[in-house]
C-alpha cells in the first residue's frame, strides 16, 4: 500500500477511488473571498494600557479584607 490513501494497488483504474487534491477539497465550500480583513492593521496604533481591575471590583476586595479583620478585631 504505497499509496498515500490507502488505495490497493489492483484498484488505481477504478474511476471510484478519484481523491481530490487539498486544495481542491477545501476551497469546494468557500466564498469568493475567503479571506478576512484585519481588525487592526499591521502597525497601526493599539489601544492604551488598560488595567483589568475596575473601582466596583476594588471595592468589593477592600469590603471582603475589612470584613475579615472586623471579625479577627471583635472575635480574638
Amino acid at each position: 500500500m504505497g499509496s498515500p490513501h490507502g488505495i490497493d494497488p489492483r484498484a488505481f483504474d477504478d474511476p471510484r477511488n478519484r481523491y481530490p487534491t487539498d486544495q481542491e477539497f477545501y476551497s469546494a465550500d468557500r466564498p469568493e473571498k475567503a479571506e478576512l480583513e484585519e481588525d487592526r492593521p499591521r502597525g497601526g496604533p493599539g489601544d492604551p494600557y488598560r488595567h483589568p481591575w475596575t473601582w466596583g471590583s476594588i471595592a468589593l476586595v477592600v469590603f471582603a479584607v475589612l470584613i475579615v479583620l472586623m471579625g479577627i478585631a471583635l472575635f480574638p
